[in-house]
């Protein structure tokens, strides 16, 4: 099933003389795990943006194409009726803290109360959101007692708790230790292969490579290549693009170890690690 299409995006900032996004168009099913990869400038966030609707009901600017959500075109969709749909975390989590709730769990609660659910259903989300992000041990600490890391995921947790259909994730592990970083994932691994959605912006490129179904590269507003990590991390013009392949990709360039059923490169440790075992064995 079709979850988002998008058809020839354009986008220009208010002000500025060059397009944002140049005509991009690609397909996401329901339940993908999309990562997004390119160097600063390509495109990333604004493309995030588009896809919750702040593209160009908030930030306005000239827009072309289209985007739709579950058929519905985000530019003539109130944003207040796709945030039911999609969610988006920041990279910065202060940007999404409300700043009016004195614990982490009534900062999870607020999205939750303006949905108009009931007190019990409330409290079975807030409390799945906490311990999926792993933070139930900070749930009656003050928001901005946290650390940035921990504030991201509570971020996270605040719209898992709204069980939107799609999530949109701009370098949500920016802020996170290693192990945070791999909870994240984790977590929203599990998420989509339970249904959801999910879209996330990256430079984190061995876990990107590691829990993705697809990868998007883009460049300078343009999509230029959307297929499996293998495929999109086995181009030899990669670099020129501003992304470097995760290092088991490096190195199985490097001691030109080919996958002999698709003819690429590895993208992952597990895959490179069966690729030199076999390679080995077949010396021997």
């Amino acid at each position: 099933m079709k979850k988002i299409v998008v058809e020839n995006l354009k986008y220009k900032y208010p002000l500025s003389k060059d397009l944002a996004l140049k005509g991009v168009s690609f397909e996401i099913e329901e339940g993908e795990f999309i990562g997004i990869v390119g160097r600063n400038g390509a495109g990333k966030s604004t493309l995030c943006q588009a896809l919750t609707g702040l593209v160009p009901n908030f930030f306005f600017g000239g827009y072309g194409g289209k985007v739709l959500i579950d058929g519905l075109e985000v530019r003539k969709t109130p944003i207040s009726d796709l945030s039911l749909k999609v969610g988006i975390v920041f990279q910065n989590p202060f940007t999404q803290v409300t700043g009016s709730k004195l614990t982490v769990y009534e900062e999870i609660a607020f999205g939750l109360e303006n949905m108009g659910l009931s007190r019990e259903e409330m409290k079975e989300r807030i409390d799945y959101s906490l311990k999926l992000l792993s933070i139930e041990k900070f749930k009656d600490r003050n928001p901005f007692a946290l650390s940035g890391g921990q504030m991201q995921r509570m971020a996270i947790a605040s719209i898992i708790a709204m069980k939107p259909d799609i999530i949109v994730l701009d370098e949500p592990t920016s802020q996170l230790d290693p192990e945070g970083s791999e909870e994240v994932f984790k977590s929203v691994h599990k998420l989509s292969k339970e249904g959801m959605t999910v879209i996330m912006v990256e430079h984190k490129i061995e876990k990107i490579a590691k829990y993705s179904d697809r990868i998007m590269l883009l460049s300078e507003g343009k999509l230029i290549d959307f297929d499996t990590p293998e495929k999109v991390f086995s181009r030899e013009d990669l670099r020129s693009y501003g992304v470097k392949e995760p290092s088991y990709t490096e190195m199985c360039k490097e001691l030109s170890i080919i996958n002999p059923k698709t003819g690429l490169y590895p993208a992952t440790l597990e895959e490179a690690y069966d690729l030199v075992v076999n390679s080995n064995e077949q010396k021997n």
